[in-house]
């Protein structure tokens, strides 16, 4: 019975491939920055429309819910109190791209000057929507439905997945169980990436205002020198990963913005200087606050200098569950064979606001393999020459509609 699925699903997936990857190139030239995805999200929304999928657009500006096994309804606002025929399932892409240049010269490069797929978002896309039409082709053989969620802003804080599940993405009907990918090209094509519990860390931002005041670059003594109180602070940031946390608890200080000064002779009012913090622990990500806080006051005090700092807690920590883990990984072992399952033996420093719907519901987020490095898809993640191996499509898309089926006939056989 399950070879038999996993032939019927493969096959369905290899039929579809050269679609996909028309998908995700078309995706690829043209490019859209967080909330503005517009116009991918009216590409989705036709696909999905063409499939015979009932399309859902309540919860945000841009990005769309496809809903299949629900009947079409009049109008988005009947959908409310729904009762699913069965368990729900959600499977979900991020939709929106980066401000970055792509240096690639491929057929495909982005056509929108300073806006790339650089994190695979255009792929993950394109591998959902694979997933979603083989699902609606053997929707007669799921007991239950599935929400394929297309989601906007994923790169830019607060984050399109907390204000999709402030709108109820998750509700009318309720989601059971909810699965999310990521292209990583530190695995191969036909592979997929698991994890137990932390996976992701929380990600928040500081923006810190030194206020000196102005003079001539010839007599810094009747002035307030901004800028060497800016590069003591930079420095002393760095003693909190090394002096003043528990060594054995990962933090990440990172100081990506430094703006002051508009010549050589003239000593400016202001710096400003912005950056992020990465933990695995939200009370960590407090204290490293009260830290900053600290040191920015102590130093400037030093010198007769003010500071405005705005901290913005970001994305939590992303956790997978349990047991939503254990059943990806034997879905995985099923469908792709146990040498390509392959555990991720340590949580990474980015960030990522899938932690959002995990805080809901239960559910897992995985890796895709997407990297070969002989055909040139081997570059990290919001690298100016990212790019995926294509095939990995296929792979995506096959195993995520696998995904949903077991789920949907496991939960109606335990009834």
């Amino acid at each position: 019975m399950i070879s038999d699925v996993v032939s019927k699903i493969k096959a369905l997936s290899q039929e579809i491939q050269p679609e996909l990857v028309k998908i995700r190139r078309h995706l690829h030239r043209h490019p859209e920055l967080s909330f503005q995805e517009s116009n991918t999200t009216a590409y989705v929304v036709e696909y999905l429309q063409q499939a015979g999928i009932l399309v859902e657009r309540k919860y945000a500006e841009t990005g769309v819910v496809g809903l299949i096994n629900l009947k079409e309804r009049a109008d988005a606002s009947s959908l409310a109190g729904i009762e699913a025929p069965g368990k729900v399932v959600a499977l979900r892409a991020d939709i929106d791209a980066l401000p970055i240049q792509e240096l690639n010269e491929v057929p495909y490069k982005s056509q929108v000057k300073g806006v790339m797929h650089a994190c695979g978002h255009d792929l993950h896309t394109a591998v959902l929507l694979g997933a979603t039409f083989i699902l609606q082709r053997i929707k007669n053989e799921l007991p239950g439905v599935v929400k394929c969620i297309f989601q906007p802003g994923e790169e830019k804080n607060p984050g399109g997945a907390s204000i999709l599940v402030a709108n109820g993405v998750l509700e009318n009907p309720q989601v059971d169980i909810i699965f999310g990918l990521h292209s990583d090209p530190g695995l191969e094509v036909g592979q997929i990436g698991y994890r137990y519990g932390a996976m992701m860390a929380q990600a928040d931002e500081f923006y810190i205002t030194i206020k000196g005041k102005s003079g001539h670059g010839a007599a810094p003594n009747l002035a307030i020198d901004p800028i060497p109180i800016t590069a003591e602070i930079v420095l002393a940031l760095q003693k909190i990963p090394s002096r003043l946390t528990d060594p054995l608890e990962p933090v990440v200080v990172t100081v990506g913005k430094i703006e002051g000064g508009k010549t050589v002779n003239v000593i400016p009012d202001t710096v400003l200087l912005a950056g992020t913090v990465r933990t695995l622990c939200s009370d960590l990500a407090k204290k490293v606050h009260r830290a900053i806080e600290q040191i920015v006051k102590g130093i400037t005090q030093a010198y007769n200098a003010n500071y405005e700092l705005e901290y913005k807690y970001g994305y939590p920590v992303l956790v997978n569950d349990e047991s939503a883990t254990d059943f990806l990984v034997n879905c995985g072992q099923a469908y792709l064979g146990k040498r390509n399952v392959k555990e991720i033996t340590r949580p990474s420093m980015g960030s990522e606001d899938f932690s959002y719907y995990l805080q809901k519901v239960k559910g897992s987020f995985f890796r895709l393999g997407t990297g070969k490095s002989e055909k040139g898809a081997a570059e990290y993640w919001h690298s100016s020459r990212y790019d995926v191996d294509e095939s990995a499509l296929s792979v995506g898309a096959g195993f995520m509609a696998y995904l949903a089926y077991c789920y949907l006939n496991l939960a109606d056989s335990s009834n």
